[in-house]
């Protein structure tokens, strides 16, 4: 088993950070007062406590810290911040922050702790996080007032810290611009932070007078400054975070429904949308055949099949039905089906199943939810990776024993609960195998008295194998057409490895 090298695990960290993994904000919260309330206690205890002055240092800036998390959520939420992620700079918005952000600054230099004259604080911390979200001018501005502010308290580190302060809003500014006006991510945010908190100190080497002050001011300073600015800067980049992902899915749910919702009233569109969920011409796929079959039993229908071209060598495969009154049901099966296609080729089936039921779950009521299995299929090894959710599952038919398997079964719809997890399987398809897959108004429609749909289907493929993938379509079209039972939607699709 290879080893985890330190590296790899800092590059499984930044992923995670910047990925759409939404950990829940609460979480992060309870854990900060967690961490707030303990630093207190030891403060309070420190006199009984074999402390040193560093770790005292680290506890009192890391409970100022977490106060200012607390600013940070209320802050958040104000208007003026929102207009300013959205990218809406005005001047007055601006200023506000300015103002705001230089406040906590003055904040980080007036709760400090006192170290032979100088200040162990988290004044930087306002000026980095207005930067990184508003670019230069914000973050100068913040670091002016922050940095003024020190300055007017004097001391041998005065003109260091207040360099230093002004330089972290700068700074932060130019990061801004440089991600091309984008906030950076909680990674990067916390590495600028370690990074500014590094500078800070070797300024003050560089120059504040005594030196010798100034070496045992760092000595005593450099844990402390960078842990509690860089947990700071942990909660702000987060917080701001899950606000731009939040804002971004209700962004793209927002295009979705607007475009349904325009074109809820009219069937003949419906009806255009209806077919649009199947691919004009079935794709050639190197080393299998393919055939396929769909009949809605409105003009508005719940159920689809799609083959999805993700690279040269993979392909995805998906049969869906949406429960629910008809005319709903072809709306979100027309927005699911529009995710799919633009996010397949982005992420893995697992991630793909949750990230569409996330989208769809917000503004869907119990009474209409989604049925899906989706599988990615390698073309070279022949091996399909699936998931399923609570659809009818596929079947293959096994040409070298004449035996028919049932792929995995699935508990869990889409639509109904968010943050769902699916489990994800993989199984060989060999030479001259079969894979069926289908819905339930498919099995349905093949019912005979005292026989059910499924047993029917099962007969006619095991009988009919050796046929090629259209004709065995033709031939179960042929039995439900031949049923006279009223029908629900019909998909079916064949995939035969050549």
């Amino acid at each position: 088993m290879p080893k985890t090298t330190f590296f790899n695990r800092l590059h499984r960290i930044r992923n995670y950070l910047a990925g759409d993994e939404e950990v829940p904000i609460m979480y992060v919260h309870a854990l900060v007062a967690i961490i707030g309330s303990v630093s207190v206690l030891l403060i309070m205890q420190f006199g009984e406590l074999p402390m040193s002055s560093v770790q005292h240092s680290l506890l009192v800036l890391v409970e100022k810290a977490c106060v200012i998390v607390v600013i940070a959520y209320v802050i958040s939420r104000l208007r003026v911040f929102t207009e300013v992620l959205e990218g809406k700079f005005t001047l007055k918005n601006q200023a506000i922050l300015i103002v705001i952000f230089g406040a906590i600054s003055i904040f980080g230099t007036y709760s400090g702790v006192d170290v032979f004259g100088a200040m162990a604080n988290v004044r930087d911390l306002g000026p980095m996080v207005a930067g990184l979200i508003g670019g230069p001018i914000m973050g100068l501005g913040a670091g002016l007032i922050g940095g003024l502010y020190r300055l007017s308290l004097g001391g041998f580190t005065a003109v260091p810290c207040a360099i230093s302060t002004i330089l972290a809003g700068l700074l932060a500014g130019l990061i801004f611009l440089i991600n091309k006006r984008h906030f950076v991510g909680i990674f990067w945010a916390v590495v600028f932070a370690v990074l500014m908190e590094s500078l800070h100190m070797l300024i003050n080497l560089a120059i504040a007078q005594p030196y010798y002050m100034a070496l045992a001011v760092v000595e005593e300073l450099t844990i402390p400054m960078i842990v509690s600015n860089a947990l700071g800067i942990f909660i702000f980049a987060f917080i701001i975070s899950n606000q731009l992902r939040e804002r971004e899915t209700i962004r793209q749910r927002d295009l979705y429904f607007d475009e349904l919702e325009r074109k809820k009233h009219e069937l003949e569109v419906a009806n255009k949308i209806q077919k649009s969920f199947l691919p004009e011409q079935l794709p050639v796929i190197p080393g299998f055949s393919v055939a396929a079959f769909n009949m809605p039993a409105h003009e508005e229908g719940g159920d689809f099949y799609d083959f999805i071209p993700l690279s040269e060598d993979k392909i995805g495969l998906v049969i869906a039905d949406v429960r629910g009154e008809s005319f709903p049901a072809s709306l979100l099966m027309a927005l699911s089906r529009t995710i799919l296609r633009g996010e397949a080729r982005n992420q893995d089936p697992q991630k793909l199943m949750r990230y569409l039921n996330n989208l769809i779950a917000v503004d869907i009521g119990p009474e209409i939810f989604l049925t899906i299995w989706y599988g990615e299929l390698n073309l070279n090894e022949r091996c399909l990776t699936y998931v399923n959710a609570a659809h009818i599952p596929p079947i293959i038919y096994r040409n070298e024993t004449s035996q028919l398997e049932e792929l995995v079964r699935g508990e869990k719809s889409l639509g109904r609960l968010e943050n769902i997890e699916l489990e994800k399987n993989r199984v060989k398809i060999e030479k001259e195998d079969l894979l069926i897959f289908y819905n339930d108004g498919m099995i349905k429609a093949l019912e005979e008295p005292g026989v059910s749909g499924d047993e029917v289907l099962r007969r006619l493929v095991s009988s009919k194998h050796d046929l090629s993938p259209q004709e065995l379509v033709d031939e179960i079209r042929f039995k439900v057409m031949d049923s006279g039972i009223k029908r629900d939607d019909l998909a079916l699709a064949i995939l035969k490895a050549d």
